[in-house]
């Protein structure tokens, strides 16, 4: 079991720590796959996000892949969209056995519904399809899920990373340097562009 990296605190430099007092969940469950799980919550608390596992349960899930466990610190019934400033999909085996939970899909569909960014890789794409929010959505996945992805009305493009508004997508494990890049690329437009419109509306 190797858990110690999950909750580590970070000692990220003022300069790196672009995303500091923002908040991200991470939607997970038994079967995941390790390294699209902690690679992108790594990286995220080295730039100072404070970041949530979320599930079905609280407690220690598995990955498919290795012994590695993680905890989901939150049950996603106690979690709210209103709480977090991004969403991330990993994916592995976890996705399809989520979205058999309706307040998972519910959740992934009315934080999608906020604007705010939401970022899937692999299988992570399939609770997205389910909660029917990829209608004329270009996107990428693992390959073996592309037919599912167009049949939920998503334009299939097979790149590292596609963006596309505030959904982000890609494929493999292979892809998580510029998913995750990104991704904190697309967090910080939005959080300016919140800032913005607060500004406009005081004036």
């Amino acid at each position: 079991m190797q858990r110690d990296h999950q909750r580590k605190t970070t000692d990220a430099q003022d300069s790196e720590a672009t995303l500091r007092g923002m908040r991200v969940a991470i939607l997970t469950g038994e079967g995941l796959q390790d390294a699209e799980t902690l690679m992108p919550l790594a990286f995220l608390q080295n730039r100072g996000a404070e970041v949530t596992v979320i599930g079905i349960e609280p407690g220690l899930v598995s990955a498919y892949n290795s012994d590695i466990e993680v905890l989901i610190e939150k049950s996603v019934r106690d979690a709210s969209p209103d709480d977090f400033d991004a969403l991330v999909l990993p994916g592995g085996r976890a996705p399809d056995q989520l979205r058999e939970h309706s307040e998972v899909v519910e959740f992934a569909r009315e934080f999608f519904e906020t604007g705010k960014p939401v970022a899937a890789i692999c299988h992570g794409p399939q609770i997205l399809a389910t909660a029917g929010v990829l209608e004329g959505r270009e996107a990428t996945c693992v390959e073996s899920i592309s037919d599912e992805m167009k049949e939920a009305g998503a334009e299939y493009k097979d790149k590292e990373v596609v963006r596309d508004g505030n959904l982000i997508t890609s494929r493999v494990p292979d892809d998580i340097p510029v998913f995750v890049s990104t991704l904190e690329k697309s967090m910080l437009e939005h959080a300016a562009r919140h800032r913005g419109s607060s500004r406009m509306g005081t004036e």
